[in-house]
């Protein structure tokens, strides 16, 4: 996005942008509103906080935006790679990779989809932007961490350009040092008990495992039972067959245990349908037992501006297309990662893990601790844009994304850089007026389905 198409956003009318704000809004959420219009009240009381939280909830806005924007970086190939879709600084943290080993990568793919390789890019800017603004950095010192985050970026595309070994390439203990590296010897210590004793309890007459009851958590009736165990039982059938009889998983039973519906998700997922499974582990050993989310796939956001019938023919429902995006963008994934259909409507399952912690700024609030952390950011957005190419489980993607995004960049890479960042810095002053209109909007009403 040039600084034109800045200066149309900035130029519209406080009464204009807000009517724009709440119609994108509405046309995003509005079903999902009148499924459970208190989740998407709490959803929006969050939006409501700060800029930055209006931000994280409002993708489909950012993209809306994104739509009237000539984008001369994106070419036929440059504009149809993976992208994480909702790329902002809270969506980075560790898991353990299907191979055992502790990763600090993307972790959040609910809005992965194909699209410019620059949308990842510059809504991650903006959102640096936005936090060092909640943290009272100058903006020289914004501007600069904005540039140390291309760069690497860059700088790793590069890399992966000059060795064919780009897909055993992750941020692991060896590979990193710092706050990451802290960060992943923090997360080794995390246990399966200690997951299963929050969202578990042992049964007195079975002598075996099932769900607590809680805030956001409920019982089956026998109908909707039997719906979910049947979408598990075909969900079993996604799971890619290595990973099913691999050294890791050929033991397991895939026996349910027992089966919980569930509300309550962050900010993106608010309305959203979701079910845990609780499954028999390796062994009948009860400490072994695995957790699966199977959550209602949603509409991903970059999707809405993509008119390619080809790519949104390839997906079977949102569930598959979330699952599908995570087996690209995250090398060696969840052997757990599949995806389901209840009543029609498509689901991912996933495992819900002991090892994925998000990255926490809080005590991050000098230029000088973040700048080495955004560097690791660059390089971990461009593992995920590159690892998902023509090596990859999809075949949709039929090209080396990382020679594209260097063709497209190559002679130009300072131009690139100021440019993402000047737009990092414009777009965020356009989301702090933006939030301003959006709480306004909605404690007086404004937003149809809701009541502030």
């Amino acid at each position: 996005m040039g600084d034109e198409t800045l200066s149309d956003i900035q130029g519209l009318d406080s009464g204009r942008r807000q009517t724009e704000i709440v119609g994108v809004l509405t046309e995003a959420f509005s079903e999902l509103v009148s499924r459970d219009p208190d989740a998407f009240r709490r959803k929006f009381r969050k939006m409501a906080v700060d800029p930055f939280s209006f931000y994280r909830g409002g993708a489909p806005l950012f993209y809306s935006d994104m739509d009237r924007d000539e984008d001369r970086w994106a070419n036929e190939r440059t504009g149809r790679v993976w992208i994480q879709g909702d790329l902002h600084a809270e969506n980075f943290g560790t898991y353990m990779d299907g191979d055992g080993m502790f990763v600090f990568d993307v972790n959040d793919f609910d809005e992965a989809y194909l699209g410019h390789f620059t949308w990842d890019i510059k809504r991650m800017a903006a959102s640096v932007a936005l936090m060092c603004w909640m943290k009272a950095i100058s903006d020289a010192d914004i501007a600069e961490l904005i540039r140390t985050y291309v760069r690497a970026y860059l700088q790793q595309v590069h890399d992966f350009v000059d060795t064919d070994r780009d897909h055993e390439y992750s941020l692991r203990l060896d590979t990193t040092e710092g706050r990451i590296r802290q960060m992943l010897l923090e997360t080794r210590l995390n246990t399966r008990v200690e997951l299963l004793e929050k969202t578990t309890l042992i049964d007195e007459e079975t002598l075996d495992r099932r769900f607590r009851l809680g805030s956001g958590v409920r019982r089956l009736e026998a109908d909707e039972r039997a719906r979910v165990e049947s979408a598990f039982e075909a969900y079993l059938e996604t799971i890619p067959g290595h990973r099913r009889t691999s050294e890791d998983t050929r033991s397991l039973s895939y026996e349910i245990k027992d089966v919980v519906g569930r509300k309550g998700f962050g900010i993106g997922s608010a309305g959203l349908p979701a079910y845990n499974v609780l499954v028999e582990g390796p062994t009948q050993v009860l400490e072994n037992d695995v957790v699966l989310s199977m959550k209602q796939g949603n509409v991903a956001a970059p999707s809405r501006i993509v008119r390619d019938e080809r790519i949104g023919d390839y997906f079977e429902h949102h569930g598959h297309r979330t699952a599908v995006s995570q087996r690209s963008l995250q090398n060696h994934a969840d052997p757990w990662l599949g995806h389901t259909e209840i009543d029609g409507v498509g689901f991912v399952v996933a495992e819900l893990s002991p090892y994925v912690e998000d990255l926490d700024w809080s005590d991050l609030t000098e230029p000088e601790q973040m700048s080495p952390v955004l560097d690791y950011l660059g390089r971990a957005t461009a593992k995920v844009h590159c690892v998902a190419d023509e090596d990859s489980d999809s075949t949709i993607v039929d090209f080396q994304t990382e020679d594209e995004i260097v063709a497209a960049t190559s002679g130009n890479e300072e131009e690139f850089i100021e440019e993402m960042s000047g737009f990092g810095m414009g777009y965020a002053r356009i989301v702090r007026d933006d939030h301003e209109l959006f709480v306004d909007a909605f404690r007086n009403g404004k937003i149809p389905g809701l009541q502030s």
